[in-house]
This record gives C-alpha cells, sequence and structure tokens, in this order.
C-alpha cells in the first residue's frame, strides 16, 4: 500500500519506518527543511531504540523516503496520515492549527479517494473538522478515521510492532476494511483491531492517558502520607498491587509525569470537559497532584540544609535530565523543575543523562552556575549532595566506594527509588527517597 505520513516528529517518524518495514511504500513530509535533510542523511532527528536502523534499512530498500513537497505526498498515498503535533494553548486545550494547516494542504491537492488518518492526538470533534476543511477545497470523495497512537517513548517501536490493540474510528466499514488491511501484519498474534465510531477512537487516548496518569499521581499522594504515618511505600506498593482488580502498572512513587503526552492530555481532556459542561474532578486533582510532585525532592532537600538560603554556595549533582528513561525528550521532565528551584536558592548544578544532554540544554538553556558533566561520576565531584531524577539502567548500580570519594558528604536525594534502603546504609549514605523512612549516616 502506498502510504502518506504527514509530519516526522516522534509520532509520524515511528509511525513511517514500521509501516515500510512491513512492505508498504511510504512516503514521509514535513515542513522543516533541516530535519528532513538530516533523514536523507541517515540522521535521525530524535533518540528512540532501534529507530535509526529500521529507518536506514527500509530508506536503503527504497520503501521509505522523505521530502517537504506536500502536493507530491497527498497525491502519492491512498492513505494519508496526519501526524503534526498538537501543542497545548493558553488556555489548555489542544492547538489544532497545524492539523487543520494539512487538512487545508489535503483538500487542494488530493486527486484521487483516499482515507485520511488522523494520528494525531486530538480531541473529540477534530476529524469532523478536518472533512471540513478538506471538504472546502475538493469535490473528490475521501473518509477521515481516528487511530489514536498508544506508544510509550523508549520502547515505541516494539509498541508499534506489537501493539496491545489497536484502535480505529472510522465513518464506514470500507474505512475500516482498509485500516485492518493496513494493521494485520501487527497483530499476528490476535491482539485487537478496535473498530468504533470516530469520536469514541478520539476519547479513548485522552481517557487512557488520564487514567495512567491518575494512576501515578494516586500512588504520590500515598507515598507521600506514607512517609508521614512511618509506613513504607514499597511494601504498600506490593500489598495492593498483588490484587488483580489493581495490578502493578504505573504503582511507582516518583517525582512526577512528564513527557510530551500525560501533561498536555489531561489538561486536555480538562478543558474539553469543561467545554460541555462536565466538571472532571478527578483530572484536575491528578493535574495539581503532579504540579507539586515535581517539587519533592526539592523541599527535601531545603528541609534538610534547614532552609532554602542554605543552599546558596552549594554544589548539586544531578541525574537524569529525560522525563523518562530510553528517550532524549525533556518536555515537562521534572528535572527542569528541580534545576530551577536549585537555582533559585542559590544552588549550583553539575548534571548529566545518557541522552539527554542536548535537549535539556535547549529547553533549560546555559547557566553560569551550571555544568554539564560527561559522565554519571562526572556529575558528583565535589558536590554536597546528589539528586536522582530519570531512573536509567545506568545509574542503578554504581561503585558506591568511588561515589564516597567523589562527593564532599555521601547524601542522596533518590526521586525515583532506586536504591533500597538496607543497600544504603550498608554503604554509609545518608538517604531521602519517596515514601521510604530516611536512612541516616552509619
Amino acid at each position: 500500500m502506498n502510504i502518506t505520513i504527514v509530519g516526522t516528529g516522534y509520532v509520524g517518524l515511528v509511525a513511517g519506518a514500521c509501516f515500510a518495514d512491513s512492505g508498504n511504500d511510504v512516503f514521509c513530509i514535513d515542513k522543516d527543511v533541516s530535519k528532513i535533510s538530516q533523514l536523507e542523511n541517515g540522521e535521525i532527528p530524535i533518540y528512540e531504540p532501534g529507530l535509526k536502523d529500521i529507518v536506514a534499512r527500509n530508506a536503503k530498500n527504497g520503501r521509505l523516503r522523505f521530502s517537504t513537497d506536500i502536493k507530491a505526498g497527498v497525491e502519492f498515498g491512498e492513505v494519508i496520515f496526519i501526524a503534526v503535533g498538537t501543542p497545548q494553548d493558553e488556555d489548555g486545550s489542544a492547538d489544532l492549527s497545524y492539523v487543520l494547516g494539512v487538512a487545508d494542504d489535503i483538500g487542494r491537492h488530493i486527486n484521487a479517494p483516499k482515507v485520511i488518518v488522523d494520528k494525531s492526538t486530538v480531541p473529540v470533534g477534530t476529524a469532523k473538522l478536518v472533512a471540513e476543511r478538506i471538504a472546502r477545497h475538493t469535490d473528490i470523495s475521501f473518509e477521515v478515521v481516528s487511530n489514536p497512537e498508544f506508544l510509550k517513548e523508549g520502547a515505541a517501536i516494539d509498541d508499534f510492532m506489537r501493539p496491545d490493540r489497536v484502535v480505529v474510528g472510522v465513518p464506514s466499514e470500507a474505512a475500516a476494511t482498509v485500516m485492518k488491511e493496513l494493521y494485520a501484519p501487527f497483530v499476528r498474534t490476535n491482539n485487537p483491531i478496535l473498530v468504533m465510531d470516530v469520536a469514541s477512537a478520539e476519547m479513548t487516548k485522552y481517557a487512557a492517558n488520564a487514567m495512567l496518569a491518575t494512576r501515578i499521581s494516586f500512588m504520590n499522594e500515598i507515598a507521600n502520607l506514607c512517609e508521614r504515618v512511618g509506613a513504607n511505600v514499597d511494601h504498600v506498593r506490593i500489598g495492593i498491587g498483588t490484587d488483580k482488580r489493581i495490578g502493578m502498572s504505573f504503582l511507582f512513587p516518583g517525582i512526577g509525569y512528564g513527557g510530551s503526552c500525560f501533561p498536555k492530555d489531561v489538561q486536555a481532556l480538562i478543558r474539553t470537559a469543561r467545554d460541555h459542561d462536565v466538571p472532571l474532578l478527578i483530572g484536575e486533582a491528578v493535574e495539581a497532584v503532579n504540579r507539586a510532585q515535581k517539587n519533592a525532592l526539592v523541599r527535601k532537600v531545603i528541609s534538610h540544609f534547614g532552609g532554602s538560603s542554605k543552599l546558596a554556595g552549594k554544589t548539586f549533582g544531578i541525574w537524569g535530565l529525560a522525563f523518562k528513561p530510553r528517550t532524549d525528550d525533556t518536555r515537562e521532565a521534572p528535572a527542569l523543575t528541580v534545576c530551577e528551584e536549585i537555582l533559585k536558592c542559590g544552588g549550583a548544578l553539575r548534571l548529566y543523562d545518557p541522552e539527554a544532554i542536548e535537549t535539556f540544554k535547549h529547553r533549560f538553556g546555559e547557566h553560569e552556575t551550571v555544568t554539564y558533566a560527561s559522565s554519571n561520576y562526572d556529575a558528583v565531584k565535589e558536590v554536597d549532595a546528589l539528586l536522582i531524577c530519570t531512573e536509567w539502567n545506568d545509574f542503578r548500580h554504581p561503585n558506591f566506594s568511588k561515589l564516597k570519594e567523589l562527593m564532599k558528604k555521601p547524601i542522596i536525594f533518590d526521586g525515583r527509588n532506586l536504591f533500597s534502603l538496607d543497600e544504603m546504609r550498608r554503604n554509609g549514605f545518608e538517604y531521602f527517597s519517596i515514601g521510604r523512612p530516611k536512612v541516616s549516616f552509619g
């Protein structure tokens, strides 16, 4: 099948590469000339494990092409995916200007009946808006389908190739047939293709992310309560997670969620609910808890050192800048909040992440009292404490003796609960984590 992907960001590039890898001819279109130039030269503008190899293999075989020519892209595809950004607007809603701009382009250049697929994360009613915009420019028949993505950054290739489910919202049986054919290679183990109405598919994406965000915020509140009452959240998490009705997923406490999906999608869902006079009280609470939780680690630091003014002149190492491991994405990353607050208190920083240093620099900027380290050990040289913001595997088994030698004092504030309390006691660290008892020296 001839497929056009408009937008070569995270979702579009992964989808295009994976569709090409299953034998389709894929034409990826983007207005960003520099990004297309990178892709044509075999350079991948995002970090996603396995993506570079798939892009290179399919580009070499001629199944995957890149261009800025939207007219050629629209004419090429039997199925056209809209995979452009929907950034958060000032009022919390999703900005659909890029999506509707692509719809206008499709309407101007459509040359035959097509299936148009909303792959971007969009609120309920967007497919109808896209159809209206295309129809302004043409009398050629087309159908607009909703096909939300459920990719986890860091595991996107596996998620696309072996999805838990594929959700498609269709206006007709003919469109459903096209989508089933397209996704058939990815569901050979009988994971379902869920065919539903368009509005339900659009809502499913937001509902899924809001549910996952709710579990995270709920567990963070429980962790904070555990600290106050002397409980250990590790035990509580297992105690509730082994209930089959609850399960273990997304019950790990920490310093909040970030990234391009959960924060934006929860706020967009809240806005949609307000627009329809249906208060989303749980969603609003989830967002408020997450916003406060990003400061949890800094609150511990300030309390330990005796007040915010006491951080002046001290240096803090930071492990982890991406919002989660296995990605270089720093959008809404808790590390941004942590670093901003430390700097406000007059502290200096030594920062390290295996993949996200450049994207963090771009978002956070350069500061006189901020040093970007070359390794996790370089980040702790002569620091007054280490703060852990992202649970990279690289950080799980450090040489604790080496850490103690490099640090001024063996103090760790762990926002991801990487280490056991017994391990910290044995190695002589003062250790603060989330929802667990403090470990003191000795």
